[in-house]
């Protein structure tokens, strides 16, 4: 794992920087203490990373579970009872680790998980912009379009003009300079380069800047920081942490939220788990189910000890690529940069402007939005650009899991129509003995879905056809095929039109029953 420390540590720092305000922003989107999201960070970098099979996924607490999150706290009755459902979450991954539920993950089309990353990315940049320029009336990981402070995702565009902050603005255009002639140059001059990331110094600078602006007319104000809890002394920092009330766990309505938390907590992690291996430049491949057992286990430890459910996430786990992270050390170190800091310089910390960290968000949210993305699936036709743009903009307008899941749809309808297309070929012969001569050809397998297909094929030949049926192909035939094909005999008699079955078994002409004759093999020509 020491192995490409050298690409580890650097991405690790950058996976930092980009998990702290999402971190926080997600435990206040979710009405649950800041501290909270921070427990959940530390606790999905270390010891899910440690667990973890993947090499480049990074877990921590998820924007998507937000809404689950702040409807449970208060039906539940209070934060101590929600944890209690969040550790039977993590039980209840567990059993679908060793039950091998892992292979779901497995059944999304490629075009619906490219689909994913584009929409998630789209809402990176949307979100992130009001940040960049000083306007932070929604916090970070608030990804609903329907935002909790009552407007919406392109709304808040429109708020954000009104309120520009110049102090903000401005770092935050030197943060994305810094960022783009790193990405762009530098990078490509020395190791050096390489090695302290250009989101370290984009910080640095920031930093720097509030400090040195203070009192003049482009100063950034303290609520345009980051707001990381800072105790007094070690009994307030050990307050922070919460427990579960385990006396209420057997209750219906915690039993359920542990349920949902640990169904929707597992889907987001196998969606992720699918989409980081696309991205991964080596392509290794993440085992599933040891995903799902790791998982449970952050989710268990994390409810014992106050932090909010765990996925592994697509945006941490992006910028662990894009920074170069070749193994899970990156995301391991990340989580120790995270309990480090958050007990060390706590202080230092909240002197780091927003601004600067959405610079930093803009470049990841780009680099999985790239038009490049659109054009190519444009390219690659109708049937992957329908699902690929249905998932983004239901990404985008709901949520990730509703986006998924129209995408998904969209792709099982056209799957459908292709096998309604695909079920046969049908070819026109010169006519011979005054008749027609057909020649239809079925498909490998032919199931209910191609009746309407192949009925209407029949019902449109000509009197005085000669129809030739070639079936050798053909490994499963629906009984409802062989029905309509029983009853095209009967009519074909009263039509004229002579029928010459052509099988495995050799040929058949005018047989008088279809079914008879495939009842001979089991649903097989």
């Amino acid at each position: 794992m020491f192995k490409y420390l050298k690409n580890d540590l650097p991405a690790s720092v950058v996976v930092f920087f980009v998990a702290l305000p999402l971190c926080l922003g997600i435990a206040l989107a979710s009405g649950a203490p800041l501290f909270s999201g921070l427990i959940a960070g530390i606790i999905g970098g270390t010891i899910v990373g440690f667990l973890s099979g993947s090499q480049i996924g990074v877990s921590g607490p998820a924007a998507g579970l937000a809404a689950i999150v702040l409807t449970a706290i208060s039906a539940l009755g209070g934060y101590e009872n929600f944890l209690a459902a969040v550790v039977l979450g993590g039980i209840i991954q567990l059993v679908f680790g060793f039950l091998k539920a892992g292979i779901i993950g497995y059944y999304f089309p490629s075009s619906v998980i490219k689909g994913m990353l584009t929409g998630i990315g789209i809402i990176i940049i949307f979100k992130q912009i009001p940040h960049f320029f000083g306007y932070d009336a929604d916090p970070e990981g608030d990804f609903a379009f329907s935002q909790m402070d009552g407007e919406n995702t392109l709304s808040e565009l429109g708020n954000m003009l009104s309120s520009i902050s110049v102090g903000a603005t401005i770092i935050a255009f030197i943060s994305l300079g810094i960022l783009i002639l790193w990405s762009n140059v530098l990078s490509k001059k020395g190791k050096i380069f390489k090695l302290i990331q250009g989101p370290l110094v984009a910080v640095a600078i920031g930093i720097i800047y509030y400090i040195f602006t203070k009192g003049t007319g482009i100063e950034i104000q303290d609520n345009h920081l980051v707001s990381v809890p800072v105790p007094d002394s070690l009994d307030s920092f050990l307050g922070q942490f919460a427990f579960p009330n385990f006396a209420v766990i057997a209750r219906p309505d915690v039993i359920l939220t542990g349920f949902t938390i640990a169904l929707v907590a597992s889907l987001e992690t196998l969606l992720c788990v699918e989409a980081t291996d696309k991205l991964d430049p080596e392509k290794r491949v993440t085992p599933t189910n040891r995903e799902l057992l790791a998982q449970g286990t952050g989710n268990i430890l994390s409810g014992l000890v106050g932090g909010l459910p765990i996925t592994q996430v697509i945006v941490r786990s992006s910028a662990n690529i894009q920074s170069g992270g070749k193994t899970k050390m990156a995301a391991i170190i990340h989580g120790f940069l995270l309990l480090i800091s958050v007990i060390l310089i706590p202080t230092l910390l909240n002197k780091i402007p927003l601004s600067v960290l959405a610079a930093i968000l803009l470049i990841v949210g780009y680099k999985l939005a790239k038009p490049s993305t659109f054009k190519a699936m444009w390219n690659a036709g109708w049937k992957q650009f329908v699902p690929f743009i249905v998932t983004v903009v239901g990404i985008f307008f709901i949520d990730l899991l509703w986006g998924i899941g129209l995408g998904l749809a969209v792709g099982i309808v056209v799957v459908l129509f292709k096998s309604y297309q695909n079920s046969h070929f049908l070819h026109k012969e010169d006519v011979s003995n005054g008749k027609q001569k057909m020649k239809m050809t079925l498909a490998e397998e032919v199931t209910f879905f191609n009746k309407g297909a192949i009925l209407k094929e029949l019902d449109q030949l000509p009197e005085n056809t000669y129809l030739e049926l070639d079936v050798r192909k053909t490994r499963f035939l629906d009984n409802d095929i062989i029905e309509i094909l029983d009853d095209f005999a009967e009519k074909a008699r009263n039509r004229h039109i002579d029928i010459k079955l052509i099988s495995e078994k050799g040929i058949i002409e005018n047989p008088e029953s279809f079914i008879e004759f495939f009842n001979l093999r089991p649903k097989s020509a």
